[in-house]
């Protein structure tokens, strides 16, 4: 009866921290749509929904059974899952130490978050179609490979990777896609000069940015917190606890480095600055200690400012700071374990060993290092040979006439905001 009872409490502490990650999906309409233009709003809004759905779908048929499939003594196990796909939960069957209709669900949210990073490559210049042919292809294959590779058995995890809940399983890939997006679609109309000197493209509601921050950082805890899946001995708690100090280092650090530098304090830099400390802190929450949470916040923060003004330099157009916040951040949050780890938390954990700080010496920096490589190419050489393929194909990106119109109009005829797009006319 006691195992029963703990099965149950472990099973409704999952699926609530499911349904945050789920709603973390409001934040990214949010996210993406203040950051972007007018024209384009409903055009974000509505594909986040259509996305979700499809991913839904493809997830049940294809991607969880590829992601935590088959047994893990098979030597092809080590590269690939194969076996439960078209996904049907049995009551009587447990995964993880969890009724597996919640460990699904539970882990379907996680994809619908890699999905939407890869997003923000694609904003105001890529056709619908080109979502639902990505959607299919990453979501079926790209993070699931990815993320049985470290959570599903796979040879990462058999040489101890640490990503507790995602820097490199969700952030990294879905960053990854994103980088591959806007290297083939290039930069936005007006985004840069001839000369190479960079426009500002202005989101049109900052407050939209601000608000879908606050939702993404409380949909974290399900992120994070959720990841123990368990709640017997009160180690999520702690979990949270290094999720909260690291998301606020994050935000003062950015603030702090924007004022220092530009002679103001940029609001954008500070909330890339909250996200990015929680990307970092989702590899390292369950390995590290409370001072190195901090730590590692910070760095976050600082790093996330940099990365931006040199993705601009270079000419990389990246409208939602995709590559900055879950792509460098992401980086450096997966190798901050192989210095802060410390033994204790990765006996505790079971994955792993100590960090180069901690008396652990070089190896677990190594393995950390290894699987953001590894990840990152496979996820981009994937999403740029899918991504190139559709562009020769179908054509990626809109025409000329349709990105200046905006993509409401031109891919569904309306506009999220109609009566404000009638008085300011189509290039607001």
């Amino acid at each position: 009866m006691t195992e029963e009872l703990n099965m149950g409490l472990n099973a409704l502490w999952v699926m609530l921290a499911a349904i945050l990650v789920l709603l973390m999906q409001g934040g990214f309409i949010l996210l993406e749509s203040g950051s972007t233009r007018m024209k384009n709003a409903g055009h974000v809004a509505g594909k986040t929904i259509f996305t979700l759905g499809l991913a839904s779908l493809v997830y049940w048929a294809v991607g969880y059974g590829l992601a935590f499939g088959g047994e893990a003594s098979d030597a092809l196990n080590k590269f690939i899952g194969l076996g439960n796909f078209f996904f049907t939960p049995d009551i009587a069957s447990v995964d993880n130490g969890l009724p597996n209709s919640v460990f699904f669900v539970f882990q379907l949210a996680f994809a619908a978050v890699s999905l939407s990073i890869a997003w923000g490559g694609f904003a105001e210049r890529a056709k619908l179609s080109s979502y639902l042919i990505f959607t299919l292809i990453f979501v079926s294959v790209i993070y699931p490979v990815v993320a049985h590779w470290i959570w599903g058995g796979g040879w990462l995890a058999a040489d101890g990777a640490q990503d507790f809940a995602g820097s490199t399983v969700v952030h990294l890939t879905g960053a990854i896609g994103a980088l591959a997006a806007t290297i083939l679609l290039k930069p936005r109309i007006g985004r840069f000069n001839k000369d190479g000197s960079a426009n500002v493209i202005l989101g049109h509601n900052q407050v939209y940015t601000a608000l879908s921050v606050l939702l993404l950082w409380v949909g974290w805890f399900g992120f994070n917190a959720g990841s123990t899946i368990a709640i017997g001995d009160g180690f999520f708690g702690f979990v949270a606890f290094n999720t909260q100090l690291g998301a606020a280092a994050g935000a003062v650090a950015a603030m702090l480095i924007s004022w220092l530098v530009n002679g103001k304090a940029d609001i954008t830099a500070m909330l890339n600055g909250a996200l990015a400390g929680l990307v970092a802190i989702t590899a390292s929450c369950a390995f590290v200690d409370p001072w190195a949470a901090v730590v590692i916040g910070l760095v976050a923060g600082v790093l996330v400012f940099f990365s931006a003004k040199f993705f601009e330099k270079i000419k990389v157009d990246d409208p939602i700071f995709a590559l900055s916040v879950h792509g460098a951040a992401g980086i450096w949050g997966t190798l901050a374990n192989g210095l802060f780890a410390t033994e204790e938390l990765s006996a505790k954990v079971g994955v792993g060993q100590a960090g180069l700080f901690q008396g652990g010496g070089w190896g677990q920096l190594w393995v950390q290092f290894e699987s953001v490589a590894v990840c990152g190419a496979f996820a981009f050489a994937a999403s740029f040979i899918v991504l190139w393929v559709v562009k020769k194909a179908i054509g990626f990106r809109v025409t000329e006439e349709q990105e200046i119109i905006g993509l409401d109009l031109s891919e569904h005829g309306s506009y999220g905001y109609p009566e404000q797009m009638k008085k300011a006319g189509t290039n607001a």
